[in-house]
C-alpha cells in the first residue's frame, strides 16, 4: 500500500532537548557491547563514569532522538513496513559526556521505487550543544518503507553507497551480542516494538525480535575504533554503512575491515551479511589518550 505522502511530508517531527549525564553516556557504551573485557582499560574509559569518561562517537545517533515517530498513524506510514536501510554519521566536534543537547530532525528526501515496491525516506538529524549552539554531529538516515512505492515520486537515490575494495580484508574482529541486548539498547530512546515484541516481529515477517540497526552500528563502531585507532574516539570523523540483513540478539558479529576504513560485517551463526558498503574516515592521531 503506497504511503500517504502529504501526511508524511507534513508530519511535525519533534525537536528534542535532552539532558545527558555521565551515567547515560556510560550506559550507551555498555548497550553496544563495551565493557565485556573488565581488564581492558581502553574499553573502561567509555563505561566507567567514575573516571575520565569519554563518549563513543556513535552516541550521537541516540542524542536528541525523536523516537519511533513513523509508528504514529498521523505519519501516513504503516509501521510494520519500516526497515532501517542505511546510516551515515558525521562527527563535527567531540561529544560531551554530560550537559544539554538538542536534536532537530527533518525529512530531506523521498524516493519512489515503483508500484508494489518500496520507498526510501531520507531524514537528517543535527545534534547541537544547548550552551553555545555548537554543531556536534549530523546523521543521515535512510529508511526503507516496504510496499510504500507507487506514489509517483522521484526514483533517484539521494546518496551513492561506498564500493568495497576487491582485496581480502586486512582485519577481522568477532564481537558477540547478548540475547537481551535489544532490551538494553531500547532504553537509549528507540522504542520500536519490532525489537522486543514477538508478535510485532512476526507480523513484520521476522522469526523473532531483531536487534536495532543502530545497535549494530554501535557494535561496528566499537570494532573500528579498536582495530584502526586503538580506541581513540576523538579521531573518528565519519562512518557510513548499509544494513543488509538484521542481527538476532545473541548472535556474534564478525566485522571485516580494510586499512582504508572500508568494512562489512556478517553474523557467524547464519553466515549472513548484515552490514555492507561500509566506510569510516579518521583524522590524524591526537595527543589525548
Amino acid at each position: 500500500m503506497p504511503i500517504e505522502v502529504e501526511k508524511l511530508l507534513s508530519y511535525p517531527i519533534p525537536v528534542v532537548r535532552q539532558t545527558l549525564t555521565r551515567q547515560k553516556t556510560a550506559f550507551y557504551a555498555l548497550s553496544v557491547g563495551l565493557g565485556a573485557d573488565p581488564l581492558d582499560e581502553r574499553q573502561l574509559r567509555y563505561v566507567d563514569y567514575c573516571r575520565d569518561l569519554r563518549a563513543l562517537p556513535s552516541l550521537a545517533l541516540v542524542l536528541g532522538h525523536p523516537g519511533f515517530w513513523l509508528g504514529d498513524g498521523r505519519s501516513g506510514v504503516d509501521p510494520k513496513s519500516v526497515v532501517h536501510g542505511e546510516q551515515e554519521l558525521t562527527v563535527h566536534d567531540e561529544l560531551p559526556v554530560e550537559g544539554e543537547v538538542i536534536g532537530e530532525t527533518c525529512i530531506v528526501g523521498l524516493v519512489d521505487k515503483g508500484p508494489g515496491q518500496g520507498a526510501l525516506l531520507y531524514t537528517r538529524k543535527e545534534v547541537r550543544s544547548v550552551v553555545d549552539d555548537r554543531l556536534l554531529a549530523s546523521a543521515l538516515n535512510t529508511t526503507f518503507l516496504r510496499g510504500g512505492g507507487g506514489f509517483g515520486g522521484d526514483s533517484s537515490a539521494l546518496r551513492a553507497s561506498h564500493t568495497l575494495p576487491g582485496s581480502e580484508p586486512d582485519f577481522s574482529v568477532d564481537l558477540p551480542t547478548r540475547p537481551e541486548q535489544a532490551l538494553y539498547y531500547r532504553m537509549n530512546g528507540d522504542d520500536n516494538p519490532l525489537h522486543v515484541d514477538p508478535a510485532v516481529a512476526a507480523a513484520a515477517g521476522f522469526s523473532r525480535p531483531i536487534l536495532h540497526g543502530l545497535c549494530t552500528f554501535g557494535t561496528v563502531c566499537h570494532a573500528l575504533l579498536r582495530t584502526l585507532v586503538d580506541y581513540d574516539a576523538s579521531r573518528l570523523r565519519s562512518m557510513a554503512l548499509r544494513f543488509s540483513s538484521p542481527v538476532l540478539p545473541g548472535e556474534t558479529i564478525r566485522i571485516e575491515i580494510w586499512r582504508d576504513g572500508s568494512f562489512r560485517a556478517r553474523v557467524l551463526e547464519r553466515d549472513a551479511l548484515v552490514v555492507s558498503n561500509g566506510l569510516a574516515t579518521f583524522s590524524a592521531a591526537s595527543t589525548k589518550k
